[in-house]
């Protein structure tokens, strides 16, 4: 029990994808307001920073087939997420940064980078807008990440992501040595702009 919620871990059908899924609290047939605390973050950022795959989510969408998919990634830096694209079904995904700092990064068919953006209050750079069909990543760039995520539902792991064959598998060796090559592409970018 946290915070007089109840959690439960729920496992996808492929390996290693855990959220935090809150049974929410109905009064008069309705969702109690959600709210997302600082607590809430550094809670999760806990539980990321000690899995496996370095991230963790926690959905707020009452529902895996809910329209409207919403969710807290915690992500530390080490964490690697395949990029890949939400097409047939196509979904839109945006990513608002709530702490820390990651890089958003989007590629053409063959993997060439094509637009980027570091989402960081710091800086003031907080959302951004990934459009249905177009490969993308998230790399977190320091301890302590977390991002709000909205994408189009429902959610369901046999279609959610298609995944690009160009680009390392997660688990793979060289998963670590993709993300710091697309770090120094586009941070070496940022600089000179």
């Amino acid at each position: 029990e946290t915070q007089g919620k109840l959690y439960t871990t729920f496992q996808c059908t492929r390996k290693h994808f855990y959220y935090l899924v809150p049974y929410f609290e109905i009064i008069n047939n309705a969702i109690k307001m959600i709210r997302i605390t600082n607590s809430d973050l550094e809670q999760l950022s806990i539980i990321a920073k000690q899995s496996e795959r370095k991230r963790m989510n926690k959905n707020y969408h009452p529902k895996l087939n809910d329209t409207l998919q919403r969710l807290l990634n915690a992500m530390e830096p080490g964490t690697y997420v395949q990029p890949h694209k939400h097409e047939e079904p196509d979904k839109r995904e945006i990513f608002i940064i709530l702490k820390g700092s990651a890089l958003v990064v989007e590629f053409d068919n063959d993997g060439e980078i094509t637009e980027h953006m570091l989402l960081s209050a710091e800086v003031g750079n907080f959302v951004v807008e990934i459009q249905p069909c177009v490969y993308h990543t998230v790399i977190s760039l320091e301890p302590g990440t977390v991002v709000y995520e909205v994408k189009d539902g429902p959610y369901n792991p046999l279609d959610d992501k298609n995944f690009a064959k160009w680009a390392p598998k997660e688990g793979d060796s060289d998963c670590q040595r993709y993300n710091s090559s697309i770090i120094q592409k586009t941070l070496n970018q940022l600089s000179a702009n």
